[in-house]
């Protein structure tokens, strides 16, 4: 499994335990220091099953400051574009295991996979 992760975010914290305690086996990618890329970002979303919009922390202060909702009309192409350009847009974490992914809101959703 594969643990978007940002370790200063305890649900990412929350969720990595889980896994841990689980005995779940889990690479850790730190997605602020090594952010992902738009083809990756576009695997990403496909597992998730939702579309870019729905996977941006849009009360962030880093939204704020971009002056983006989820409203806004933004194609695929540029909603992905952003977040490879802002990573910490990203919610997180995220967990993926083959082909399917889920948001760990709550923590436990992880555990899902």
């Amino acid at each position: 499994m594969l643990l978007i992760h940002n370790p200063r975010c305890s649900k990412s914290r929350e969720a990595l335990t889980l896994l841990a305690e689980r005995g779940e086996g889990v690479q850790v990618r730190e997605y602020l220091k090594a952010p992902l890329t738009a083809s990756e970002l576009e695997v990403l979303f496909k597992a998730l099953g939702v579309e870019p919009p729905a996977a941006i922390r849009f009360k962030d202060a880093l939204a704020k400051s971009l002056e983006i909702s989820p409203t806004d009309r933004f194609s695929r192409a540029e909603w992905i574009a952003l977040i490879a350009e802002h990573p910490a847009l990203l919610e997180r974490p995220i967990a993926v295991k083959g082909a399917k992914a889920v948001i760990g809101r709550p923590p436990e959703r992880v555990l899902d996979l």
